[in-house]
């Protein structure tokens, strides 16, 4: 059996961020895969090698002004070379993102990382759970509480360090990671079978 690499490469202002990132980095590597945590803002030549010998590239940045932060912005400006080359065509790609406020605009980032992945020309996995916490009998508690289908979204009181990041967010996250390694693990296969 074929072990997927997933690198996430990701932002993190104040480290609300870092927790979601390093929650995917645990459910990808509880499903069997070897992970990488790559920060875009000191991203070195051998990461973006890792990067470009991943199976699997997640995007993650804090919600800024309704966007991605301006060092996640660089960092996806930066992959124009493998546009040019065609580094990343057919890698699966996901996204995460967190906020102060409950919507915050989270779903613009998510869609501007669904669009980077488009030009790439990799292939989007999906957060895969249904909304939690829209009914009578839900809580705050759920998975995937804030109703987000894109990526997996959190949002963290502005007023809290990252030890404030809400623990259902963190098991989102979780969810996510083990969603990618396991559709690439699926992917993997059925390449390889399609090839032989």
């Amino acid at each position: 059996m074929t072990t997927p690499v997933v690198s996430i490469a990701y932002h993190s202002g104040f480290g609300h961020t870092a927790v979601i990132a390093e929650a995917v980095r645990v459910g990808a590597a509880d499903a069997g895969a070897r992970v990488h945590l790559v920060k875009v803002d000191e991203i070195s030549d051998a990461e973006w090698e890792l990067l470009d010998g991943s199976d699997v590239i997640v995007f993650g940045s804090p919600t800024y002004m309704g966007t991605a932060s301006g060092a996640f912005h660089q960092f996806a400006e930066e992959t124009s070379k493998r546009w040019f080359t065609k580094s990343w065509h057919n890698k699966l790609a996901a996204g995460f993102t967190n906020s102060g406020s409950k919507s915050g605009d989270k779903l613009h980032t998510l869609q501007y990382f669904q669009t980077l992945a488009s030009q790439h020309n990799m292939i989007w996995v999906p957060l895969g759970l249904a909304p939690g916490w829209n009914t009578t009998e839900g809580s705050e508690n759920d998975l995937n509480r804030l109703g987000f289908f894109a990526g997996a979204a959190a949002q963290t009181n502005a007023d809290e360090g990252p030890e404030g990041v809400h623990k259902a967010d963190i098991a989102t996250a979780e969810h996510l990671g083990r969603r990618v390694a396991e559709t690439a693990r699926v992917f993997i296969a059925g390449r390889s079978a399609v090839a032989a």
